[in-house]
């Protein structure tokens, strides 16, 4: 898999230097910069720890099957787009190495739902998805009641929550979207879950 993150600091360098700090435990296999330039931290064939307790699917340790990117971003402004025409070359060349499908390729909320945000609804996931680099729902039927099964169907964590996990889905897939569940959700969650059946694999891709 590949988990996608913002670095919610005052700059790349100072990602890296966080990333890079034995005291902090934390790290990532790459930082991309506003102005697209990338800095590698970790090979990828290596466990970096960026990823935390979550889960996507069947795989709990997220840290041992997954690349992440850190993008240099604050979580309120746009991503610049030199950053993001790097992030498409970078994730077209990994998911070309690993063989990594669109649909493995998540950001951190989506594997940490409510104790991440990342990243955020202001990142153009269907910019990546016309590319092939990840995947965008379409509209379809769906019944409101199944809403959390097929949530589940598509890889999010178990959870009764209903409300994290609308939360959850909008912040990536609609993120202007307000108030309770409603049809368009439901029927957009169903053909992901359709098209995309979580893999029980624990496999790195």
């Amino acid at each position: 898999m590949v988990v996608i993150h913002y670095t919610a600091m005052v700059s790349a360098a100072a990602a890296c230097d966080a990333l890079c700090d034995p005291g902090r435990q934390v790290s990532a296999h790459y930082v991309i910069a506003e102005d697209g330039s990338v800095t590698a931290l970790v090979p990828e064939g290596l466990r970096a720890w960026h990823a935390g307790a979550g889960r996507w699917g069947a795989v709990t340790d997220v840290n041992s099957h997954s690349i992440g990117i850190e993008l240099a971003n604050d979580g309120e402004s746009p991503f610049a787009a030199p950053l993001m025409d790097t992030l498409c070359d970078l994730l077209g060349g990994i998911m070309d190495r690993w063989a990594i499908r669109p649909e493995r390729v998540i950001g951190h909320s989506d594997m940490a739902p409510g104790r991440k945000i990342d990243p955020g609804p202001k990142f153009d996931w269907r910019r990546l998805a016309l590319r092939g680099l990840s995947v965008w729902p379409k509209a379809a039927t769906a019944d409101m009641a199944d809403f959390a099964p097929m949530m589940r169907g598509f890889g999010y964590t178990a959870t009764d929550d209903l409300d994290l996990l609308l939360d959850t889905f909008r912040r990536r897939f609609r993120p202007w979207a307000t108030g309770p569940l409603d049809a368009a959700d439901a029927g957009l969650i169903s053909d992901l879950a359709r098209r995309f059946p979580v893999d029980a694999s624990t496999h790195p891709a």
